[in-house]
């Protein structure tokens, strides 16, 4: 063992408390679609907007200053880390500090077709959180150790649904507060 493979590695997260975040069917409606002229838009009735409810997760994070934020959406694949985060208001790109994809050293089509939640935690066991909580509306792939740390959201109505709100609310009271 070299003294390069004893030193640990730093990973952004690490012993902090970590939100991963999901964007359709937890920002706004699930029907996403993307066109090459377009950008991304949104399949649905005119009462929803792309992310509609940031404003929301502002508020429910704002109790919270030290909580980072993980993506962990689709988003990551088609526009980068970089370009995903812009679209957020600015109190929540200044909380985010990586995505569960990462291009270096992962291949889009494996990723992609990997279950949310393995995608999660695998990302779980590499930054190795504090604690952490996981918002989605995907409920395929998540190890029943860990169910209880996903927050199954409406797929329309997202983090607005209120029982989807107060769950959130009381997970994020228990393991920050």
């Amino acid at each position: 063992l070299s003294l390069h493979d004893a030193l640990p590695i730093f990973v952004k997260g690490s012993g902090k408390f970590v939100l991963y975040l999901d964007f359709d069917g937890v920002l706004h409606h699930e029907s996403c679609l993307y066109h090459p002229r377009r950008g991304a838009y949104l399949e649905a009735p005119d009462r929803y907007s792309l992310f509609q409810h940031a404003p929301l997760l502002e508020q429910l994070l704002a109790p919270y200053p030290d909580l980072q934020i993980v993506l962990s959406t689709s988003w990551v694949l088609r526009y980068g880390c970089s370009d995903t985060v812009k679209r957020l208001p600015f109190s929540l790109q200044a909380r985010v500090i990586g995505a569960t994809f990462h291009s270096r050293h992962m291949i889009d089509d494996d990723f992609r077709y990997m279950p949310r939640g393995q995608q999660v935690t695998e990302d779980v066991m590499r930054r190795r959180p504090r604690d952490w909580l996981a918002l989605d509306d995907d409920d395929e792939g998540w190890p029943l150790e860990h169910k209880h740390r996903h927050i199954l959201t409406h797929m329309y109505e997202g983090i607005s649904d209120k029982v989807v709100r107060t769950e959130f609310e009381q997970k994020l009271k228990k393991m920050c507060g």
